[in-house]
């Protein structure tokens, strides 16, 4: 079954389990969201169109993280005018995944609370996944905990995931392996965010501190 829901003025499909960047929300991670402005619901053949929303129809999911994407740069020129503006900016956005998918007259599935045990048994992979970790990551590590927030897309929560993964200082950002990458991608849902944003490029900048402002 998938809906197409519209929120932060914008419209998504989803399905049960998707995991989707959002307009940021005003909740904390964990929390239930519920997005009431479903346009469309489909199972199959049947489909149904709102006028311009599904009467009764909503969208259950989880806010897994707060974060900012990656910077973007704003060039503003006025010719003639000897203007010119050079700005940074970092959209805020809110991860979500989707737990269910409501019809007019549906309740939430009573299995549905059991989908927040998930953090459990992520953090027990997260602890097999440090305990694979190469032997040169960890000596890189060697107590030092750094204040991984300095790079850029990530977050309190994420750090704290981070150091689950016994991933404590930019230095073990710096030395990670494809082999690493890959684990942490699994791990974490990441689906290539690491490369993406340039993690280890950026914590290499920091360790030797040519990293720019």
């Amino acid at each position: 079954m998938f809906a197409i829901i519209k929120t932060g003025g914008k419209q998504y499909k989803v399905a049960t389990d998707d995991v989707l960047q959002i307009e940021k929300l005003d909740a904390a991670a964990g929390d239930t969201i519920t997005f009431d402005q479903v346009l469309m619901l489909g199972k199959g053949s049947e489909v149904t169109i709102g006028s311009p929303l599904v009467e009764g129809a909503s969208v259950v999911a989880e806010l897994v993280e707060q974060f900012r994407n990656k910077k973007i740069i704003v060039f503003k020129k006025k010719r003639r005018k000897k203007y010119r503006r050079t700005q940074g900016h970092r959209q805020n956005l809110s991860l979500v995944k989707i737990t269910d998918i409501l019809a007019a007259g549906q309740k939430p599935d009573k299995k549905s609370p059991a989908k927040k045990a998930a953090p459990k048994a992520e953090k027990s992979a997260n602890e097999k996944l440090a305990d694979e970790k190469p032997a040169a990551a960890k000596k890189a590590s060697a107590g030092t905990v750094d204040d991984l927030k300095l790079i850029s897309g990530v977050g309190p929560v994420l750090e704290k995931k981070l150091h689950a993964l016994d991933v404590k200082s930019l230095q073990d950002v710096a030395s990670f392996t494809k082999e690493d990458v890959a684990r942490v991608d699994e791990a974490l849902s990441f689906k290539g965010r690491i490369d993406r944003e340039n993690w280890i490029q950026q914590a290499k900048d920091l360790v030797s501190g040519t990293a720019k402002s």
